[in-house]
């Protein structure tokens, strides 16, 4: 198995919608492979990160 990542960013977007595509991600692939979600945001250009197993 190898460490994957999923980048979701928008800078239009809110953080609820991030969040939202992110989690619906995180629910389609399992939690036995979700390793961690992390996110970020620098003057309103969120990214939220799922990294998970594949």
């Amino acid at each position: 198995m190898k460490v994957k990542f999923r980048i979701f960013r928008g800078v239009f977007s809110s953080f609820q919608s991030l969040f939202q595509e992110a989690s619906e991600f995180a629910t389609s692939i399992g939690k036995e492979n979700l390793i961690s979600i992390s996110h970020s945001e620098d003057k309103n250009d969120g990214v939220v990160t799922v990294w998970y197993w594949g």
